[in-house]
């Protein structure tokens, strides 16, 4: 085994780096039965909750000398978790080739194509529909071509449930005091996982909601084409098994991109697609359950921020052509936990 040392000049510049993610606020949304609060996690760095991931990912693998200075970091994602590393790896000038797809936004891409010398699209759609197997095939070749490399494999890697467990969530529990329901979108799977494992130690009668998107298989739902980023998968993410999850909630696209206008009508929040969907999941959650106790409180992650969807999910043409889509490949929803039989639900520590 070759044994690696830790580039001391990098472990130094990334200890600094940390320093720049002092925390995210948390704000209450007004409401009429519910107490809910949201932490604007679009308030990192680089606009996304993605920022936890990879700054503590690379901060890792630095330590561990897997990162050195002639190392290539190459990655699959649909936009925020590249954006992070492409920021971060620039800061450190580490080289970076992110793997996207034709769902990138533009206005992602235009980003990333300005901060990495190199950026990888595909085009093949996989079996499910969706782009990730192709996008992860494609990762394989690049570090069999490159000299060192460094896969960050945001969908396995124990760093990134780690970040939000002692980052988003530390955050969370000490801004919002006792937690009664807990709604966070599935994508990758370590937000969930690190945040829903905190949340449960510190506050064990927390329901814990997943929420997901149609035509992604996390949950066990058919797969078919979906056109918003940042939440679902054509894979069941392996971090995915480490998370507590007491129910599920299942949002179409249409209601995910409704949930974001309300969002901005309602309290002038300008998010992003995957927040858009949990919100809308709040919704349809508690109109089949509405509390007759005490307001219980509800927090979410605001994961990130809307300028990127300025030309899908906020342009009226495309919501339109989206409707109409949905429409002609209409299917029965499966909207909650009792229709879902996965194992994620069962997952103990």
């Amino acid at each position: 085994m070759v044994q690696r040392h830790a580039d001391k000049a990098l472990v130094e510049r990334v200890k600094q780096l940390r320093t720049g993610l002092a925390g995210t606020p948390l704000i209450p949304l007004a409401h009429d039965e519910l107490d809910i609060v949201a932490k604007l996690e679009f308030c990192n760095p680089t606009g996304s909750t993605k920022d936890r991931s990879a700054l503590w990912i690379l901060e890792r693998a630095i330590s561990r000398g897997d990162i050195q200075q002639n190392t290539m970091v190459v990655e699959s994602s649909s936009g925020n978790f590249a954006l992070a590393l492409a920021f971060y790896c620039r800061m450190l000038g580490i080289a970076f080739v992110p793997v996207i797809d034709p769902n990138c936004n533009a206005a992602t891409e235009t980003h990333l194509r300005n901060l990495c010398r190199h950026v990888e699209k595909v085009s093949q759609r996989d079996a499910a529909g969706g782009y990730l197997k192709t996008r992860l095939s494609r990762v394989q070749e690049l570090l069999m071509e490159c000299g060192p490399a460094y896969w960050p494999n945001q969908y396995a890697n124990p760093d990134a449930l780690d970040a939000h467990y002692q980052f988003t969530a530390g955050e969370l529990i000490k801004d919002a005091g006792v937690i009664d329901y807990l709604f966070v979108g599935v994508s990758t799977g370590g937000t969930i996982a690190g945040v829903s494992r905190r949340v449960k130690e510190a506050f064990p009668r927390s329901v814990v909601v997943a929420v997901d998107t149609e035509g992604s298989v996390i949950f066990g739902g058919p797969p078919k084409k979906r056109w918003i980023p940042g939440i679902g998968s054509s894979i069941v993410p392996p971090l995915c098994r480490q998370a507590l999850i007491d129910e599920v909630e299942i949002v179409s696209e249409v209601r995910a991109a409704e949930g974001c206008h309300e969002l901005l009508d309602r309290y002038g929040l300008f998010v992003g697609g995957s927040t858009g969907s949990i919100y809308a999941g709040i919704q349809s959650y508690f109109a089949r359950n509405r509390p007759t106790g005490p307001r219980p409180t509800i927090a979410f992650l605001a994961a990130d921020r809307g300028h990127a969807y300025t030309k899908t999910v906020y342009d009226a043409d495309w919501l339109r052509e989206l409707r109409a889509e949905a429409a002609r490949s209409s299917s029965p929803a499966r909207p909650h936990q009792s229709d879902i039989e996965g194992e994620l639900l069962t997952c103990t520590p």
